[in-house]
């Protein structure tokens, strides 16, 4: 009899471990972290908003200009404020600074800097506002955008071409002091700390 008990007992913990080798593991309880999520985009009105108080036009005169980048390319997930400084004469220099704003995040400091050539003569200091597509982290703006721009910049003029790397595109909209006729080819660089060479 006690031969029985000793065998079914032996038999009963091989079964034992044999399913537990089987078994799932057990769940981790370790650190989770919540799932990377789309950026928010912006609406017409809170861009309307934003770029006519840092202009400090009225939202209709800020309003013709940012309905055209709606229209080609939709709602941005962030916007640039800031000011830059260019000259031309056939090449041309620009730099600038300004803070990045996206939403549920720290305003991020920016500057950018970039050659330019074509037929392209003046100067202009100027209040740029930058519409940021495609966008879903700060750190994707440090990169090199190159650009197309035909630009006739005098006193009070408003003014937007776009610039377009990978799937991100940007959209400045400029309102400069000066005189500057002229199309122009070239690229800006966006980067973390200020560059004095713009290549």
């Amino acid at each position: 009899m006690d031969r029985r008990v000793l065998l079914a007992s032996g038999l009963s913990l091989i079964a034992q471990q044999a399913l537990a080798q089987d078994a799932p593991p057990p769940p981790d309880h370790g650190p989770s972290y919540p799932a990377s999520t789309p950026a928010e985009s912006y609406s017409r009105d809170e861009i309307v908003n934003s770029a006519s108080n840092f202009f400090g036009v009225t939202a209709e005169a800020a309003g013709a200009v940012i309905e055209k980048a709606f229209h080609d390319n939709g709602r941005p997930t962030g916007y640039i404020a800031g000011e830059e400084g260019a000259v031309a004469l056939t090449i041309g220099l620009r730099y600038g600074k300004g803070l990045l704003y996206m939403k549920n995040r720290q305003p991020q400091t920016v500057y950018w800097q970039g050659p330019s050539i074509g037929w392209d003569v003046g100067g202009n200091a100027a209040r740029v506002f930058t519409l940021c597509y495609g966008i879903q982290e700060p750190d994707q703006i440090y990169q090199r955008f190159p650009g197309v721009e035909g630009s006739a910049y005098v006193v009070g003029g408003l003014g937007v071409n776009y610039q377009k790397a990978d799937i991100i595109t940007l959209a400045p909209i400029r309102a400069g002091l000066g005189l500057r006729l002229g199309a122009n080819v070239g690229y800006l660089a966006y980067t973390r700390t200020r560059h004095l060479l713009p290549f």
